[in-house]
């Protein structure tokens, strides 16, 4: 009997040339493509559920939340898992995770049951969030490192630009549960390219170390509990008490500050003890890096206003204008589109253009985006869908522009023993934001909603009302893209720097 085929990182590299390192994308990118769909594509389906469990809006938006949330957390599992198991093995089990949770949500006859789903879903999709970054990071060239960013993302928003359209059709004819078999197509075509390209090592080559450094188990801790403080908190602020709000808001802040205090207490034990001990969940070292810790305040307040306008969108043109999920997914549609080519083109710019430059006319454009919004009147139905659709093109092109460019941007000065953690952690504080950004919209839209003595009813005729707590919400995004620029202008590269970084 012949020897089983050799999948190391060296061996999958002779066998398959210099084409081996774009495989290696494509076959990661598809499951990229099944986490980014489960995380966006259940928006549509939430008035829908909301009805049939009889739900709130606060326990409604738990099922994107909560998948934030237990995506945010694991993303600081990456490094260690790859070290300690490999590409292969941690891939591969995160798909199988992603699938068997869209599988179990689907068949859910409780609520209880669909929100675990959604947190098994989320736990696998944030181990593979920044699998992509290392890769092209470490595998690339610094000047391929934005054209294959580019391809890369182009490729990845394209599971999401279709999938509302295909999803409202789905809504509309069979209802929410299809909603969560629209992974297990992709989770498939994933594990089927994992078994051919993905290699069995970790990241630099190296052979996977199950007896290595064992898990930060503490800061992990402290960071679930932190970020599931920093959400419940967020939604006693309005729907609560301001006692429990305060209490809740207060847990997070001192978890925040017990995290940081292990996490250098761990990291000073591991240079002392090189050969023993845990490494440290998060590098705080990283921070000292600049353009790092500027282009994380960017990932940071870029996910607040990402997710949650991916959350607000759907339902403002479901509950605020009337409009079926099938019409949501139509219009959405083209700005996907338009989203896909813009990363292709700005990818090319990234190798030649500065970081600063490309991510401050993206949060422009995001922030106009968001504004624009409140220009649409109900009481001219003509224009309506016109307008939804510019306005939503304006903001995905704004995407575009900073989607290939912040991750690399901001990592590019760090060593390349610290891509992985880089990577974990500029992705962990995008997601941090993006939890946070679910829950606020929702927070916010319920407090103008009160204010103006309105309610959110899904598939009513659109009030004057209703639509301006909409509204007011989406301003407050704009105003939170335009904060971002102070920090983006700052991710210019140091004197003597390529400018390209």
């Amino acid at each position: 009997m012949s020897p089983p085929p050799d999948h190391s990182l060296p061996a999958l590299r002779e066998r398959y040339g210099e084409r081996y390192r774009w495989l290696l994308l494509l076959s990661v990118m598809v499951g990229t493509m099944a986490a980014i769909m489960s995380s966006t594509i259940i928006n549509v389906a939430i008035p829908d559920m909301s009805r049939h469990f009889t739900l709130g809006q606060e326990r409604a938006q738990w099922v994107t939340s909560g998948f934030m949330a237990a995506m945010t957390v694991s993303m600081l599992t990456t490094p260690w898992l790859l070290a300690r198991y490999g590409y292969r093995r941690t891939y591969v089990g995160c798909m199988c995770l992603l699938m068997a949770g869209g599988m179990a949500g689907g068949f859910a006859s409780d609520y209880p049951l669909v929100l675990a789903a959604r947190v098994a879903e989320g736990l696998a999709a944030g181990v593979v969030q920044p699998i992509p970054a290392i890769i092209i990071l470490r595998a690339f060239q610094p000047h391929e490192q934005g054209r294959a960013s580019g391809i890369f993302g182009m490729g990845v928003v394209l599971a999401p630009a279709l999938g509302p359209s295909i999803g409202g059709l789905l809504v509309d004819g069979f209802g929410w549960r299809s909603i969560f078999f629209m992974v297990v197509p992709f989770c498939v075509a994933s594990l089927w390219l994992a078994h051919r390209f993905v290699p069995t090592t970790s990241p630099g080559g190296a052979a996977a170390n199950p007896q290595g450094s064992g898990l930060d188990w503490r800061g992990l801790l402290l960071a679930a509990v932190g970020t599931l403080c920093l959400l419940n908190g967020l939604v006693e602020l309005h729907g609560g008490t301001a006692t429990t709000a305060a209490l809740l808001l207060g847990g997070a802040l001192l978890a925040l500050l017990a995290f940081v205090v292990l996490e250098r207490r761990t990291l000073r034990a591991r240079r002392r003890q090189p050969e023993q001990g845990t490494d440290p969940l998060m590098n705080l070292s990283l921070f000292k890096d600049r353009r790092f810790a500027m282009g994380s305040i960017v990932a940071f307040i870029y996910g607040i206003a990402l997710f949650g306008s991916t959350y607000l969108l759907p339902v403002y043109m479901q509950s605020g204008l009337g409009l079926s999920a099938s019409h949501v997914g139509t219009i959405l549609l083209p700005a996907g589109l338009v989203l896909a080519v813009a990363i292709a083109v700005v990818g090319r710019l990234a190798d030649r253009q500065p970081t600063h430059r490309l991510v401050s006319i993206g949060l422009v454009l995001l922030s106009a985006s968001f504004g624009l919004m409140a220009t649409i009147d109900p009481s001219r139905p003509a224009q309506i869908i016109p307008l939804l659709v510019t306005w939503a093109i304006v903001g995905r092109i704004g995407l575009g522009f900073i989607l290939p460019s912040l991750n690399i941007g901001a990592m590019r000065g760090l060593e390349r023993v610290d891509i992985a953690q880089g990577a974990s952690v500029i992705n962990f504080l995008r997601m941090l934001g993006g939890a946070a950004g679910v829950s606020l919209c929702g927070i916010v839209l319920e407090w103008r909603l009160a204010a103006h003595g309105a309610q959110l009813t899904a598939g009513s005729v659109a009030t004057t009302a209703r639509v301006a707590a909409f509204e007011e919400t989406f301003l407050m995004l704009a105003a939170i893209c335009a904060l971002a620029l102070t920090a983006a202008l700052r991710l210019k590269a140091a004197p003597g720097a390529q400018a390209s970084q």
